[in-house]
């Protein structure tokens, strides 16, 4: 009977990518575990497999061919101590960076220190001996699926990564005995670009965004190649407060990517070059592109979209140099964008008092020249909506991602720019959490605090949040409601005058236009000033709700649509009732 290719899918995946990545010798040491694996490469003539009882010999005839031939050489073996034969050959290759690939096979790696024949611990390998040591595991789902390119990928590059060397996959398998697969399914490419190599062409008629993470500040030089590269090929820059980018096709996308009963297909990009670190506009997820150009000097694999074809080891200038040949200077993309922006700007409702109320007043009033830092979640959501001026530097802890350190992290931008103002907006937790640092004695009079409290994780309220079915029931302890003196008039007053603040307090629309100007004002003052702004969290959750749904086409879900007509509470309880 006919045998073809393995029905496990990592596998499929492995050898689809070492097809798909031109490398075509591999040496079969016998064994059980691995047959999944040699069957597959066995019955496609691409592959010019050879047979190797010894797996140490193995290695070293995969040296003498990878010497050779200059091509990259596939080992294979199974469980038990095959694999350590390998490490003599695998410490010639290290030395000499030679590609060869070792693929070892194993059975499900939580059986590893359960006493099961046949099963070694393989997680730590030699210094010497691999450059890169992955566990590729059976595939069951997407994101499994997804998970294993990523890995096979990432392995077969590093063969030739930085001068080229042994690579290790530690292969599941679940010991499938179907092999009817005739057709291999493919398994997506990612190929890593160097500054010497040869660059890939950009696609034509498609729309093409630039997508800045976190990123340190962007020297003129940089934005000049950016607005090149943007005006050669009708590209958008999406942006959010922590990217740094203030060139020609700047855009904030955050408005336009979270409206829920909106098509994001005409901001939607094609093809997206991906630049900078990690970005905290969740909104961007909305936006998925049909392919993703990663450039970073670090070369490694990001793929937040799960969209990644290309990375470019290179520097970011080098890569908008590059493709910024032609000067077309089109902005059709740019164009459609804004004015939908703007449609949506036009279209929004009176919001109730609320952190993104206070950024949709405030931006325009954070002085030029200034720093402005916001705290995760919460407030660089609300503060992404809109545009700040440009002569604004702006950042938030996105990289670790977590509230305990917002305010010292801005204290420290204050003591590294002393001639600056420098501005924090944050909620209360966060505000909390890093209360000690005004008591430091390094504090300047440059140093200018937003506390917006609403007593709790105002996140865990908003209508997509997983919480907020729980209604109330999830102040107890999703969002830890009542801490910090729950909301006490007194509590933050008291302690940030004792310390030498100007304190500032808002409860209301009103008090806040009053006050928010002297708390923006481009003068220097005598105290380090706190400004703290009591609002609910239910107006909070409506406000987003409402931004959320200022466009509407019909494209939202019903679940959705029920939560922007009814509110949140409403349908948590209709929702309990039903579950009753």
């Amino acid at each position: 009977m006919d045998k073809f290719y393995s029905a496990e899918r990592n596998v499929q995946i492995l050898v689809a990518l070492l097809k798909a990545h031109g490398i075509r010798y591999v040496i079969a040491s016998p064994g059980t575990t691995n047959i999944n694996f040699v069957a597959s490469v066995q019955c496609d003539p691409f592959f010019k497999v050879y047979s190797s009882v010894d797996e140490r010999s193995a290695a070293y005839l995969a040296c003498g061919i990878a010497s050779e031939s200059g091509e990259p050489v596939v080992l294979s073996c199974t469980g038990a101590t095959a694999s350590r034969n390998y490490i003599s050959g695998l410490t010639e290759a290290h030395y000499r960076k030679l590609p060869v690939l070792a693929v070892t096979s194993t059975q499900n790696p939580v059986k590893v220190g359960h006493l099961v024949p046949q099963v070694i611990d393989r997680s730590l390998q030699q210094a010497d001996t691999v450059h890169e040591s992955i566990l590729v595991n059976m595939v069951r789902t997407a994101d499994e699926e997804w998970d294993c390119e990523i890995k096979v990928n990432r392995a077969i590059l590093a063969l030739r990564r930085h001068g080229g060397g042994p690579v290790h996959i530690n292969l599941e398998t679940g010991y499938n005995q179907d092999f009817s697969l005739r057709e291999l399914p493919p398994a997506r490419l990612i190929r890593r670009i160097m500054p010497h190599d040869d660059f890939p062409e950009l696609p034509g008629g498609v729309k093409i965004g630039v997508f800045v993470g976190a990123h340190q500040p962007f020297s003129p030089e940089l934005t000049q190649a950016v607005d090149a590269f943007c005006a050669a090929c009708d590209a958008v820059v999406f942006v959010d407060v922590t990217s740094g980018y203030h060139g020609a096709y700047e855009f904030h996308p955050a408005l336009l990517a979270s409206q829920f009963n909106w098509g994001k297909e005409p901001i939607r990009p094609n093809l997206m070059i991906h630049i900078g670190e990690v970005s905290g506009d969740y909104s961007m997820d909305n936006l998925v592109p049909d392919e993703v150009w990663r450039v970073n000097p670090d070369g490694e694999l990001r793929d937040r979209f799960k969209r990644l074809t290309h990375v470019f080891e290179m520097d970011e200038i080098t890569f908008f140099q590059h493709y910024s040949q032609a000067t077309s200077n089109k902005h059709g993309y740019l164009d459609t964008c804004r004015q939908f922006h703007q449609q949506a700007r036009m279209a929004l409702p009176e919001l109730p008092f609320s952190n993104v109320w206070i950024a949709r007043q405030s931006v325009n009033k954070v002085p030029d020249g200034s720093i402005l830092h916001v705290g995760i979640l919460n407030s660089l959501r609300c503060w992404s909506y809109f545009d700040l001026p440009q002569g604004v530097r702006t950042a938030c802890n996105v990289g670790g991602f977590g509230i305990d350190g917002d305010v010292s992290t801005l204290i420290g931008a204050s003591l590294a720019s002393p001639d600056k103002l420098c501005f924090a907006v944050v909620g209360d937790l966060a505000f909390f959490y890093d209360l000690n640092v005004l008591g430091n004695r390094h504090v300047g009079n440059n140093v200018r605090i937003m506390l917006v409290n609403n007593g709790r994780g105002t996140e865990f309220h908003n209508s997509d949040h997983p919480a907020s079915r729980f209604g109330e029931d999830g102040d107890k302890f999703m969002a830890a409601a009542g801490h910090f003196g729950n909301k006490s008039p007194e509590l933050v007053k008291h302690y940030a005058q004792d310390l030498g603040f100007e304190y500032m307090s808002a409860t209301g629309k009103e008090e806040y236009l009053a006050i928010c100007d002297s708390f923006f004002s481009p003068q220097v003052k005598q105290r380090p000033v706190v400004f703290e702004v009591f609002t609910d969290s239910d107006d909070e959750s409506d406000a987003i709700r409402l931004l959320r749904t200022t466009l509407a086409d019909g494209t939202g879900s019903l679940k959705q649509m029920a939560r922007n007509i009814l509110g949140d509470k409403l349908v948590s309880k209709i929702g309990q009732i039903i579950r009753k």
